[in-house]
Protein backbone atom coordinates (compact mmCIF):
# COMPACT_ATOMS: atom_id res chain seq x y z
CA UNK A 1 0.00 0.00 0.00
CA UNK A 2 1.42 3.38 -1.00
CA UNK A 3 0.42 4.98 2.28
CA UNK A 4 2.72 2.58 4.08
CA UNK A 5 5.64 3.19 1.75
CA UNK A 6 8.30 5.77 2.48
CA UNK A 7 10.96 7.59 0.48
CA UNK A 8 14.52 8.22 1.65
CA UNK A 9 15.16 11.96 1.71
CA UNK A 10 18.24 12.77 -0.38
CA UNK A 11 19.70 16.12 -1.36
CA UNK A 12 21.54 15.03 -4.48
CA UNK A 13 23.70 12.29 -3.00
CA UNK A 14 23.65 13.61 0.57
CA UNK A 15 21.24 12.20 3.16
CA UNK A 16 18.51 14.25 4.75
CA UNK A 17 18.63 14.16 8.56
CA UNK A 18 15.76 14.25 11.02
CA UNK A 19 15.63 16.00 14.40
CA UNK A 20 17.22 13.00 16.14
CA UNK A 21 20.21 12.85 13.81
CA UNK A 22 18.89 9.82 11.91
CA UNK A 23 17.93 9.45 8.29
CA UNK A 24 14.94 11.53 7.21
CA UNK A 25 12.10 9.84 5.34
CA UNK A 26 9.20 11.28 3.38
CA UNK A 27 6.38 9.74 1.33
CA UNK A 28 6.23 8.67 -2.31
CA UNK A 29 4.16 11.78 -2.98
CA UNK A 30 7.37 13.78 -2.42
CA UNK A 31 9.25 11.99 -5.21
CA UNK A 32 10.15 14.20 -8.19
CA UNK A 33 7.78 13.85 -11.12
CA UNK A 34 8.71 10.94 -13.40
CA UNK A 35 11.58 9.95 -11.10
CA UNK A 36 12.78 6.35 -11.19
CA UNK A 37 12.28 4.70 -7.79
CA UNK A 38 14.60 2.06 -6.42
CA UNK A 39 13.20 -0.45 -3.94
CA UNK A 40 15.44 -0.68 -0.87
CA UNK A 41 13.49 -3.30 1.07
CA UNK A 42 11.00 -3.44 3.94
CA UNK A 43 11.27 -1.84 7.35
CA UNK A 44 8.63 -2.74 9.93
CA UNK A 45 6.24 -3.74 7.15
CA UNK A 46 6.77 -0.55 5.15
CA UNK A 47 8.27 -0.57 1.66
CA UNK A 48 11.26 1.77 1.41
CA UNK A 49 12.38 3.54 -1.76
CA UNK A 50 14.94 6.05 -3.01
CA UNK A 51 14.63 8.27 -6.08
CA UNK A 52 17.29 8.23 -8.79
CA UNK A 53 18.67 11.79 -9.18
CA UNK A 54 19.08 13.51 -12.56
CA UNK A 55 22.87 13.10 -12.38
CA UNK A 56 25.28 10.77 -10.63
CA UNK A 57 28.38 11.75 -8.68
CA UNK A 58 31.56 11.22 -10.71
CA UNK A 59 33.81 13.07 -8.26
CA UNK A 60 36.08 11.50 -5.63
CA UNK A 61 33.81 10.51 -2.74
CA UNK A 62 36.29 10.86 0.07
CA UNK A 63 37.38 14.30 -1.13
CA UNK A 64 33.95 15.56 0.01
CA UNK A 65 34.06 16.53 3.71
CA UNK A 66 30.24 16.46 3.88
CA UNK A 67 30.27 12.73 3.10
CA UNK A 68 32.65 12.08 5.97
CA UNK A 69 30.53 14.20 8.31
CA UNK A 70 27.40 12.27 7.38
CA UNK A 71 29.16 8.94 7.85
CA UNK A 72 30.38 9.97 11.28
CA UNK A 73 26.95 11.23 12.38
CA UNK A 74 24.77 8.30 11.29
CA UNK A 75 24.22 5.15 13.34
CA UNK A 76 25.60 1.90 11.87
CA UNK A 77 22.12 0.83 10.70
CA UNK A 78 21.36 4.18 9.07
CA UNK A 79 24.83 4.30 7.52
CA UNK A 80 24.27 0.89 5.94
CA UNK A 81 20.91 2.02 4.51
CA UNK A 82 22.30 5.32 3.23
CA UNK A 83 25.43 3.74 1.78
CA UNK A 84 23.52 1.06 -0.10
CA UNK A 85 20.91 3.52 -1.37
CA UNK A 86 23.54 6.07 -2.43
CA UNK A 87 25.52 3.49 -4.34
CA UNK A 88 22.43 2.14 -6.08
CA UNK A 89 20.88 5.44 -7.18
CA UNK A 90 24.29 6.74 -8.27
CA UNK A 91 24.76 3.67 -10.49
CA UNK A 92 21.34 4.17 -12.06
CA UNK A 93 21.96 7.87 -12.69
CA UNK A 94 25.21 7.07 -14.52
CA UNK A 95 23.95 4.08 -16.51
CA UNK A 96 21.01 5.44 -18.44
CA UNK A 97 22.62 4.35 -21.71
CA UNK A 98 23.61 0.85 -22.75
CA UNK A 99 27.38 0.19 -22.97
CA UNK A 100 26.64 -2.47 -25.60
CA UNK A 101 24.72 -0.40 -28.17
CA UNK A 102 24.26 3.08 -26.72
CA UNK A 103 20.48 2.75 -26.46
CA UNK A 104 18.34 3.96 -23.59
CA UNK A 105 18.13 1.70 -20.55
CA UNK A 106 15.14 1.26 -18.28
CA UNK A 107 15.00 0.40 -14.58
CA UNK A 108 13.86 -3.18 -13.91
CA UNK A 109 13.37 -5.57 -10.98
CA UNK A 110 12.75 -2.82 -8.48
CA UNK A 111 16.00 -1.08 -9.33
CA UNK A 112 18.35 -4.05 -9.10
CA UNK A 113 18.72 -4.22 -12.87
CA UNK A 114 18.54 -2.02 -15.98
CA UNK A 115 17.52 -3.34 -19.39
CA UNK A 116 18.41 -1.84 -22.74
CA UNK A 117 15.32 -0.88 -24.70
CA UNK A 118 17.17 -1.35 -28.02
CA UNK A 119 19.24 -4.53 -27.82
CA UNK A 120 17.68 -6.04 -24.69
CA UNK A 121 20.99 -6.41 -22.82
CA UNK A 122 20.55 -6.61 -19.03
CA UNK A 123 22.87 -4.60 -16.78
CA UNK A 124 23.38 -4.99 -13.04
CA UNK A 125 24.74 -2.75 -10.25
CA UNK A 126 28.43 -3.42 -9.88
CA UNK A 127 30.58 -4.11 -6.87
CA UNK A 128 34.34 -3.68 -7.22
CA UNK A 129 36.59 -5.87 -5.03
CA UNK A 130 39.35 -3.95 -3.25
CA UNK A 131 42.08 -5.46 -1.10
CA UNK A 132 43.03 -3.55 2.04
CA UNK A 133 45.96 -5.02 3.89
CA UNK A 134 47.98 -5.08 7.06
CA UNK A 135 51.60 -5.67 6.07
CA UNK A 136 53.75 -6.71 9.01
CA UNK A 137 57.50 -7.02 9.44
CA UNK A 138 59.38 -7.55 12.68
CA UNK A 139 56.45 -6.40 14.80
CA UNK A 140 55.75 -3.24 12.79
CA UNK A 141 53.01 -2.31 10.32
CA UNK A 142 53.41 -0.66 6.92
CA UNK A 143 51.01 2.31 6.67
CA UNK A 144 50.62 4.97 4.01
CA UNK A 145 49.13 8.39 3.38
CA UNK A 146 47.17 8.83 0.19
CA UNK A 147 47.53 11.76 -2.18
CA UNK A 148 45.39 14.66 -1.04
CA UNK A 149 44.77 13.20 2.42
CA UNK A 150 44.84 15.47 5.47
CA UNK A 151 48.30 15.93 6.92
CA UNK A 152 49.04 13.20 9.45
CA UNK A 153 46.33 10.76 8.29
CA UNK A 154 47.74 7.26 7.69
CA UNK A 155 46.01 3.99 6.93
CA UNK A 156 46.54 0.49 5.65
CA UNK A 157 47.41 0.17 1.97
CA UNK A 158 44.64 -0.75 -0.46
CA UNK A 159 44.04 -1.37 -4.13
CA UNK A 160 41.61 -2.81 -6.66
CA UNK A 161 41.70 -6.48 -7.60
CA UNK A 162 42.48 -6.67 -11.31
CA UNK A 163 40.89 -9.09 -13.82
CA UNK A 164 42.31 -12.60 -13.55
CA UNK A 165 43.84 -11.95 -10.13
CA UNK A 166 43.33 -13.72 -6.81
CA UNK A 167 42.95 -11.72 -3.60
CA UNK A 168 46.40 -12.85 -2.46
CA UNK A 169 47.99 -11.83 -5.76
CA UNK A 170 46.31 -8.43 -5.61
CA UNK A 171 47.69 -7.81 -2.10
CA UNK A 172 51.23 -8.68 -3.14
CA UNK A 173 51.08 -6.66 -6.37
CA UNK A 174 49.58 -3.52 -4.84
CA UNK A 175 52.08 -3.39 -1.97
CA UNK A 176 55.01 -4.02 -4.32
CA UNK A 177 53.84 -1.35 -6.77
CA UNK A 178 53.22 1.30 -4.13
CA UNK A 179 56.12 0.71 -1.73
CA UNK A 180 58.52 -1.81 -3.30
CA UNK A 181 57.94 -4.23 -0.39
CA UNK A 182 57.43 -7.89 -1.28
CA UNK A 183 54.65 -9.63 0.66
CA UNK A 184 54.05 -13.33 1.39
CA UNK A 185 51.81 -15.53 3.56
CA UNK A 186 48.70 -13.46 2.81
CA UNK A 187 45.58 -14.44 4.76
CA UNK A 188 42.03 -13.11 4.77
CA UNK A 189 40.76 -11.32 7.90
CA UNK A 190 37.40 -9.63 7.27
CA UNK A 191 35.37 -7.69 4.70
CA UNK A 192 33.27 -4.53 4.61
CA UNK A 193 30.98 -3.09 1.94
CA UNK A 194 32.12 0.42 1.09
CA UNK A 195 29.46 1.80 -1.24
CA UNK A 196 31.20 5.12 -1.93
CA UNK A 197 30.63 4.40 -4.73
CA UNK A 198 30.68 0.59 -5.06
CA UNK A 199 33.54 -1.20 -3.34
CA UNK A 200 33.74 -4.40 -1.33
CA UNK A 201 36.78 -4.09 0.94
CA UNK A 202 38.64 -7.38 1.48
CA UNK A 203 40.74 -7.08 4.62
CA UNK A 204 43.94 -9.14 4.61
CA UNK A 205 47.16 -9.64 6.53
CA UNK A 206 50.58 -10.49 5.12
CA UNK A 207 54.26 -10.35 5.94
CA UNK A 208 56.77 -8.03 4.29
CA UNK A 209 60.23 -9.35 3.47
CA UNK A 210 62.04 -6.19 4.68
CA UNK A 211 61.47 -2.57 5.68
CA UNK A 212 63.07 -0.91 2.63
CA UNK A 213 60.49 1.38 0.99
CA UNK A 214 60.59 2.60 -2.60
CA UNK A 215 57.63 4.96 -2.72
CA UNK A 216 55.44 5.35 -5.80
CA UNK A 217 54.66 9.05 -5.51
CA UNK A 218 51.86 8.80 -8.08
CA UNK A 219 49.96 6.59 -5.60
CA UNK A 220 51.07 7.65 -2.12
CA UNK A 221 52.23 10.84 -0.45
CA UNK A 222 54.19 8.89 2.18
CA UNK A 223 54.60 5.46 3.76
CA UNK A 224 56.38 4.16 6.83
CA UNK A 225 56.64 1.42 9.42
CA UNK A 226 54.90 1.86 12.78
CA UNK A 227 55.35 -0.08 15.99
CA UNK A 228 52.62 -1.59 18.13
CA UNK A 229 53.05 1.31 20.53
CA UNK A 230 52.63 3.81 17.70
CA UNK A 231 49.46 2.13 16.43
CA UNK A 232 47.94 1.81 19.89
CA UNK A 233 48.58 5.46 20.66
CA UNK A 234 47.11 6.54 17.30
CA UNK A 235 43.94 4.55 17.93
CA UNK A 236 43.62 6.35 21.26
CA UNK A 237 43.99 9.68 19.49
CA UNK A 238 47.46 10.69 20.68
CA UNK A 239 49.88 8.86 18.41
CA UNK A 240 52.38 9.86 15.73
CA UNK A 241 49.66 9.69 13.06
CA UNK A 242 45.90 10.13 12.73
CA UNK A 243 44.19 6.73 12.61
CA UNK A 244 41.45 5.80 10.12
CA UNK A 245 37.92 6.71 11.30
CA UNK A 246 35.99 4.11 13.35
CA UNK A 247 33.51 3.34 10.54
CA UNK A 248 36.30 2.23 8.17
CA UNK A 249 37.53 -1.36 8.02
CA UNK A 250 41.11 -0.07 8.25
CA UNK A 251 40.38 0.97 11.84
CA UNK A 252 39.00 -2.49 12.63
CA UNK A 253 42.02 -4.16 11.04
CA UNK A 254 44.38 -2.11 13.20
CA UNK A 255 42.42 -3.05 16.32
CA UNK A 256 42.40 -6.71 15.25
CA UNK A 257 46.18 -6.59 14.95
CA UNK A 258 46.55 -4.94 18.35
CA UNK A 259 44.43 -7.62 20.00
CA UNK A 260 46.31 -10.59 18.51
Amino acid sequence: MNWRARLLALDGMMPGMDDTGGLAWTTLADAPEDAELVFLGFDDGRACFAAVPPQGDAGPRLANPAVWQAMAALSPDDLAIYGGARSLVDWHARHRYCPNCGGNTKLAKGGWQRNCESCGAPHFPRTDPVTIMLVEHDGKLLLGRGLGWPEGRYSTLAGFVEPGESIEEAVAREVLEETGVRVSNVTYVASQPWPFPSQLMLGCHGYGDNEDITLDTTELADAGWYSREDVGAALEGNGPFIAPPPQAIANHLLRWWMER
